[in-house]
């Protein structure tokens, strides 16, 4: 409804607009709270690197903090990453997230792949990012605290605000996918795709049992997609540039637990079903994806000029005064 063109998504989009200009005003009021001095954001750690979004869902900002993530360490830094634990029981207040792998129903899929795909890094979880940013402090110090999202939580001080904002046209909430109108893109230090931009490409797939499939190996073949993503146009492009011919689709809303018992009804038993590494957390949790053939998807997000980048990002954060430990 918020991108077609259709007749009806338009009408629909025009019913709902009232509420959005609504909803856009009560944001307008929060966030002057904080710009005209009224309530101060907590600062309990430095430095919070946030890579935020304007809309909601589906525009990479985990793949995006994974790139920090290794960006930072290959520069001596020590990092930590909060995430919300979206759909989690995990989701309220924060907590530190235990080492090993991590249950995506528990803990948010989010978090979960994280884990898989970063085994060695802290896990905060929780939407209560003041008291992540309290536990970073606390059992990482002087740690780099990367937030995965969390660009429109004002009661934190963020020290660097990346935003993933591709121009696209659209309302805010209800009629459109904008969490807070447009002119919140003033509060960021960096807006991709603008002086940098961001590229993807999909590395390769493992099956369940860790065996690697080269994409030369697959060209080609003839696969199934399911994914829960909010943008799941770009993993099937994606598919398509790596010369797989997508013949099935099962696209279902971002997050969605995929516990579904019909799941994999109509399938053929003889077809691969390709998915990400985010649906791949939750899929391993069922008792029946051991007779599918699975193929799980990696790819790797950086921003470009690469080297530009970095020292970008490096100089941002030498610039920051220290905190007292």
């Amino acid at each position: 409804m918020w991108e077609s063109p259709s007749l009806r998504s338009r009408a629909l989009r025009d019913l709902l607009a009232p509420a959005s200009w609504l909803y856009a005003l009560g944001w307008e009021t929060y966030e002057a709270v904080y710009a005209l001095g009224l309530k101060q954001p907590a600062e309990p750690h430095r430095p919070v690197v946030c890579v935020g979004s304007l809309r909601v869902g589906g525009s990479g900002k985990t793949p995006f903090v994974l790139f920090l993530v290794d960006l930072l360490m290959a520069s001596g830094r020590r990092v930590a990453v909060s995430c919300s634990g979206y759909g989690s029981t995990a989701s309220a207040g924060s907590q530190v997230a235990p080492e090993g792998g991590l249950s995506a129903k528990r803990w948010g899929d989010e978090p979960a792949m994280i884990r898989m795909l970063r085994p060695s890094i802290p896990l905060i979880v929780g939407r209560d990012r003041v008291e992540a940013a309290r536990l970073c402090r606390e059992r990482f110090p002087g740690s780099v605290l990367l937030l995965d999202d969390g660009f429109q939580h004002l009661p934190l001080r963020k020290h660097l605000s990346i935003l993933l904002d591709p121009p696209r046209p659209g309302f805010c909430l209800p009629a459109g996918p904008y969490r807070e109108p447009r002119g919140g893109r003033k509060r960021a230090d960096l807006v991709l795709p603008d002086r940098f931009r961001v590229e993807a490409h999909l590395t390769g797939f493992t099956t369940p049992t860790g065996e690697s499939q080269p994409i030369e190996a697959l060209r080609g073949s003839e696969v199934g997609v399911l994914c829960a993503l909010g943008n799941p146009s770009g993993f099937l492009n994606a598919m398509e540039e790596a010369c797989l011919r997508v013949v099935s689709t099962r696209l279902l809303p971002d997050h969605d637990p995929l516990d579904a018992g019909n799941l994999f009804e109509g399938w053929p038993d003889d077809r691969p079903i390709a998915v990400t590494c985010k649906d791949w957390v939750k899929l391993r949790e069922r008792p029946d994806v051991a007779e599918r053939s699975i193929l799980i998807a990696y790819h790797e997000v950086w921003a470009e000029p690469r080297e530009e980048f970095r020292k970008w990002l490096l100089g941002k954060l030498d610039d920051l005064p220290s905190q007292g430990i």
